[in-house]
């Protein structure tokens, strides 16, 4: 199974010096920090997970002190008892076993983590529910750390794929706006552009996610009731055909 020599994620040293060596035949120190914030982030790799059962609190403090890179601010919470008992209640995540969760427990708490960042919690749950009644536990035919492992190796792949259309995207912001010689409007101007490129990826690649969860995750909640509202639209306009008839 893929995943079990995994030994990093995200940017590697190598891609890292190649970026920057691109980066500063133009001095661009700005894009090179970020490059820095995104290879000093640590993510939780396969195999890292305790192949015991963990009280909640001992599930907190182990995703609080691994995820830390994660936080954009020091006090932000990544993990609370809450957020679990929310996660339980609205079919995102099994029930402990006697107050207890297990790996796959882990592991559904990680996928849950990643995607709730960029989709909403109705579109997670399409996701989750089906994956953990499939392989959670040992209902499955692979658990469900094969599962993360394979993923996480797909990540790793494509991260420097990534990274560099960032960079490009950074150049194609640093070229707009050129016209503007006030220095401090142009400098907001540019970056502003920055962001709104990468927000448009985001975008677009979010639209194709709720296409995908749409054909293929979710009962098509808005077909049934679709049917209904169209059924209680023509009665309605029956009935007023009817009084304008009378």
């Amino acid at each position: 199974m893929a995943g079990s020599n995994s030994t990093t994620m995200g940017i590697s040293a190598a891609v890292m010096k190649s970026l920057k060596q691109m980066l500063a035949e133009e001095n661009n120190g700005y894009m090179v920090s970020i490059l820095n914030k995104l290879k000093s982030t640590k993510y939780i790799q396969p195999g890292e997970v305790p192949g015991i059962d963990l009280y909640m609190d001992q599930v907190t403090k182990f995703m609080d002190e691994r995820l830390e890179t994660m936080k954009r601010r020091g006090d932000d919470k990544l993990l609370t008892k809450t957020m679990i008992n929310n996660y339980t209640k609205n079919d995102l995540l099994p029930s402990p076993k006697k107050k207890k969760y297990t790996k796959d427990h882990m592991y559904t708490l990680l996928f849950i983590y990643y995607l709730k960042n960029v989709m909403p919690m109705d579109d997670t749950r399409s996701i989750l529910k089906p994956l953990t009644d499939m392989f959670f536990g040992e209902t499955g035919s692979i658990d469900m750390e094969d599962i993360y492992a394979e993923i996480f190796d797909i990540a790793h792949e494509q991260s420097f794929s990534i990274t560099r259309d960032v960079v490009r995207k950074y150049y194609k912001s640093k070229e707009s706006f050129e016209d503007v010689e006030d220095q401090k409007e142009k400098d907001f101007l540019q970056a502003f552009a920055f962001i709104a490129m990468l927000c448009f990826d985001v975008y677009m690649k979010k639209m194709m996610i709720e296409k995908i969860i749409d054909d293929n995750f979710s009962i098509s909640s808005d077909k049934k009731t679709g049917k209904k509202g169209e059924e209680s639209k023509d009665k309605e306009s029956g009935s007023e055909e009817k009084k304008d008839k009378e």
